[in-house]
């Protein structure tokens, strides 16, 4: 680490010295690193640090070195930057995000200084999730879609996800499926279309989220994706990231429910004039539409992938006919 993000670190926290740096993961495509440096003489433990610098050459792990691509990373950084600097702040615990210390966006570098969530009480990630893990997780997302419902995403993706189709002309040109390719506008339009909108986390997979070592708390990191958009795209993806198929259809109505209860009581907590019951009616005709927009964008993105199954394959071409018929 050179000395000037030292200085900015130990500026940033008050520490003395930064005893030890560890190397947590590289970024997607080598575009940087983010690291753990523990501290003396500081409050806090140790800190997360997110250095993005831009790969000598893109090295994209499934081949989509674009400049399109390329040029949605180098926003997706600025926008991390932007959401943390001008909204974080208004996340409750209900919501729970790490603080931020420092942020800089200069030219080919970018660096995030963070509270670390494992020295805050959540320092366990997982890769399977029992039923009231899952709805931990949906009860954060309720609440930070509350927090953010009919707020104009300021300098943040105008629509948000990862997926987006206007930020995806690649992989729309590359999907085979031509009845889903035809209809990826309308359901765009649609999603984009609906009255009640928020911000969506978009990236709000389970490798997302960090949990208390009771299980009992969760929070969220990885805001590249923040933008405006219907919270079902969260939803939809969000558990088609932890459950399997067979999950996924048999358990849609219960979770469903608990997200929109959940909703409904950070709503009433936030005191808005917006009625839930409003909100829910919309969203829950568009959850399948969500869904069908995530399908859309993997297909094209990777046709071997996972995700896409039989389930997923029977509610795009319930979504496609319906779209058919209007």
């Amino acid at each position: 680490m050179n000395p000037h993000i030292q200085n900015i670190i130990l500026e940033a926290t008050k520490a003395k010295e930064i005893s030890e740096t560890e190397i947590i993961q590289n970024l997607w495509s080598d575009y940087g690193k983010i690291i753990r440096c523990s501290l003396k003489g500081s409050r806090h433990n140790s800190i997360i640090v997110k250095h993005i610098q831009l790969p000598d050459k893109n090295n994209h792990p499934r081949g989509w070195n674009t400049n399109v691509s390329h040029q949605r990373k180098l926003k997706s950084y600025q926008i991390e930057i932007e959401f943390y600097k001008s909204w974080s702040k208004y996340c409750k615990t209900s919501c729970y995000l790490p603080t931020p210390f420092y942020l800089e966006n200069i030219d080919t570098e970018s660096l995030i200084v963070l509270e670390d969530l494992n020295d805050s009480g959540f320092s366990e990630r997982k890769t399977f999730v029992n039923l009231f893990e899952v709805k931990l997780c949906l009860t954060w997302l309720a609440n930070f879609h509350a927090c953010f419902m009919d707020k104009a995403p300021k300098d943040l993706w105008e629509i948000g996800t990862y997926w987006h189709l206007k930020t995806r002309p690649d992989e729309l040109k590359a999907l085979l499926d031509l009845p889903l390719r035809d209809a990826a506008s309308a359901i765009n339009k649609t999603l984009n279309d609906c009255k009640f909108q928020t911000f969506v986390h978009g990236d709000a997979k389970l490798a997302n989220f960090c949990f208390s070592s009771d299980s009992k708390k969760v929070a969220a990191v990885d805001f590249q994706y923040v933008g405006g958009g219907c919270g079902m795209k969260d939803i939809a993806y969000f558990l088609g990231s932890c459950l399997s198929e067979e999950e996924c259809e048999q358990l849609e109505p219960e979770l469903l429910n608990f997200y929109f209860k959940e909703l409904t009581l950070a709503l009433k907590d936030k005191n808005t004039n917006i009625q839930p019951q409003d909100v829910e009616r919309e969203w829950r005709q568009l959850y399948p539409i969500a869904q069908t927009d995530f399908h859309r964008f993997i297909k094209g993105w990777s046709p071997g992938h996972w995700k896409i199954n039989s389930y997923s394959e029977r509610v795009a071409q319930d979504v496609i006919s319906k779209l058919k018929n209007k």
